[in-house]
């Protein structure tokens, strides 16, 4: 199977986020699903490869997740969803939540910050995976992926991340989110 890029073109002009940004990112996760296509038909010569593989092809979901989450479009979370009360259920308040995921994202390091849902328990994670392949919890679903590596901010806020996260959090698709959630029965 060749596996082939989805288009986020339509995140062009999203607000806090430059197209030059946007255009660099898309292009670091071309290499990723150029790289797993490679892998993926060398795999069965040279089996030492299987140890790159993860972290190409996380690579690639992972951005596909993250993308896929961004809207140009300012939206709120909707508060009588399922998504919403679990949060609120799991957390103790949405601000609770918010306030952890947002201090995960602003640890020192390059990584992933992404809100699981262990569907055995029942219960929602934010969790910092620092690598793409290191980290993940087995069985969990990813619903929201925001991705703290420097490509996804330095251009438009250097060293502040805090202000990239700020912005991440007003381009948040929440149907998406809540779309993967739903897909998931519990």
């Amino acid at each position: 199977m060749i596996y082939e890029p989805q288009n986020f073109d339509h995140l062009l002009g999203t607000p806090g986020f430059s197209d030059q940004l946007l255009k660099n990112h898309f292009t670091l996760y071309q290499g990723y699903i150029n790289n797993t296509n490679k892998l993926s038909e060398t795999l069965s010569e040279d089996v030492e490869l299987k140890r790159r593989f993860g972290w190409e092809f996380n690579g690639m979901r992972l951005h596909e997740y993250y993308f896929g989450n961004i809207t140009k479009e300012s939206q709120k979370v909707d508060q009588t969803s399922k998504f919403y009360q679990k949060i609120v259920s799991n957390f103790g308040s949405w601000e609770n939540w918010e306030k952890d995921f947002k201090a995960t994202g602003a640890m020192r390091g390059i990584g992933w910050v992404i809100l699981y849902l262990d569907p055995k328990a029942n219960r929602f994670f934010n969790v910092w995976v620092n690598e793409h392949d290191l980290g993940h919890l087995a069985g969990a679903v990813p619903l929201l992926v925001m991705d703290v590596f420097e490509h996804a901010y330095m251009l438009d806020y250097e060293l502040k991340r805090a202000d990239y996260i700020e912005v991440f959090f007003k381009a948040i698709n929440w149907q998406t989110v809540t779309s993967r959630l739903n897909a998931v029965t519990v």
